[in-house]
């Protein structure tokens, strides 16, 4: 599938444009709020484990001792872990004299380590230890053999009877416990936040599938009045849809009154004709000629009579098959002209339908059909196809062709297509008139494969 007909779907469908728009929220949404949560809890341990090292700081200061310039320090400490051997905490403890105690105010570094716990026992005294200002903390990492660690340094000044004394105490941790904190809140988080996902993917599917019901139910009942299953839209919808409904509802009921009253006039009028040609075929005398048109028109008023009488109770909407519509008139065709030369094949699809009314078909494919036989030498070919949105009819055959003159010419009232002289014909135009009536498009032009006129119909068709 192409960027353009991804597009297409999404501008075209209501239904789509809301599913990615509640699936673009919670896909966005989501992970913008496990980023958060997930940066807070990071401070958070951070936070947590700055202020577990300040009290280590406060029990350690508590215990140390500086007499004549000599930090004296218990054996034991009162954490256990500060006994242990590479237990992952460790405290160091730099000492400057008197003279340096100014330098020490000013953060200077270098200070010599007087003390380390037992902990650390078998690991090389880290370099540049922090050095801050007297009666300010420090916090931030270093490495430990190759090992991140976290580390808060805390300076201190300590008066004894020789002077006094600057001691800059470091708490350093193994930051494997703390990032083990992040790593199971963070699996836990988006564990969560995944089913969350899930969850809410699913509840919004359901929503919007309860929401777009009656547009659901809407289009339904639209297919079901192109159908002919019903006549109107009911009024069972939402306050937004009922508007649209009532319209649609006044615009079917116009439609069917128009269409009705034309299909009654023109009844009326067939019946109206037959009464004064009934009486002019009873006249004695009448010549050879006038009786074959009074024929004709007899004919056609009943032709027309029958129109009116079978789409009476027909609607507008309907669809009609084309398949049976084609096989009635070739066989009709077939008994009119019964020369052995003329062969009337044809190419229809049995699932086609035409989107109209049966007579108005049967008018349009009877009088092209009967125009390309009376100009046939020998063969006649229609075809019927869809593509797309469209149905697609072309009647051709193998005679003299229509000049680019007489195109513009035959559609016009009073033209015949058979002789292309002046005369009474109305059957092209009648066929014009009816394409255009249902927004067709009817052309001509030379058939390639006969060789003589091509009569092609597109008609737009709706789903």
């Amino acid at each position: 599938m192409n960027i353009k007909l991804i597009q297409q779907v999404l501008f075209k469908s209501l239904k789509a444009r809301l599913v990615m728009s509640a699936l673009l929220v919670i896909l966005v949404l989501l992970p913008l709020i496990g980023i958060t949560l997930n940066d807070a809890f990071k401070q958070q341990v951070n936070s947590a484990a700055e202020s577990e090292l300040s009290a280590y700081i406060y029990s350690i200061l508590a215990v140390a001792e500086v007499e004549n310039n000599q930090l004296q320090m218990p054996e034991l400490l009162l954490e256990n872990q500060f006994n242990t051997i590479q237990s992952g905490l460790y405290a160091f403890i730099s000492m400057s004299v008197e003279a340096d105690v100014d330098d020490q105010k000013n953060g200077t570094q270098g200070n010599p380590l007087a003390w380390y716990s037992d902990s650390f026992t078998g690991f090389n005294p880290p370099q540049n230890l922090p050095q801050p200002a007297i009666g300010i903390k420090k916090f931030g990492t270093i490495s430990i053999e190759g090992r991140p660690h976290i580390i808060q340094s805390f300076s201190a000044s300590f008066e004894h009877t020789s002077g006094t004394a600057g001691l800059t105490l470091h708490i350093i941790k193994d930051q494997a416990e703390f990032q083990q904190q992040i790593n199971t809140f963070n699996r836990t988080l988006w564990s969560w936040l995944l089913f969350l996902t899930i969850l809410l993917v699913v509840v919004q599917l359901a929503w919007l599938l309860w929401t777009l019901k009656p547009l659901a139910r809407f289009k339904k009942e639209l297919q079901d009045v192109e159908n002919g299953v019903a006549t109107q839209l009911s009024d069972r919808y939402p306050s937004e849809l009922q508007a649209v409904g009532h319209q649609l509802n006044a615009l079917l009921l116009t439609e069917q009154n128009q269409r009705k009253r034309y299909r009654n006039a023109l009844s009326d009028l067939a019946h109206s004709l037959k009464t004064p040609l009934a009486v002019i075929q009873s006249q004695k005398g009448l010549n050879t000629s006038s009786m074959e048109q009074v024929s004709i028109i007899n004919r056609i008023i009943s032709h027309q009579l029958k129109r009116a009488q079978s789409a009476a109770g027909s609607s507008w909407h309907l669809g009609t098959t084309v398949a049976p519509i084609v096989d009635q008139l070739v066989g009709a065709l077939a008994k009119i002209y019964q020369t052995p030369v003329l062969k009337i094949s044809t190419e229809v699809t049995h699932d086609l339908v035409f989107k109209g009314d049966a007579a108005d078909l049967t008018e349009i494919l009877g009088n092209l059909l009967d125009n390309a036989c009376k100009a046939a030498e020998g063969k006649v070919f229609l075809k019927a196809m869809s593509s797309k949105l469209e149905l697609i009819i072309s009647i051709e055959d193998d005679g003299p062709g229509v000049s680019e003159d007489q195109e513009s010419e035959i559609f016009e009232r009073g033209m015949r297509a058979d002789s292309y002289e002046q005369g009474h014909g109305i059957g092209l135009a009648i066929v014009r008139d009816l394409v255009d009536s249902y927004g067709g498009f009817l052309s001509i032009e030379r058939s390639e494969s006969l060789g003589g006129a091509k009569f092609s119909i597109l008609f737009k068709q709706t789903t």
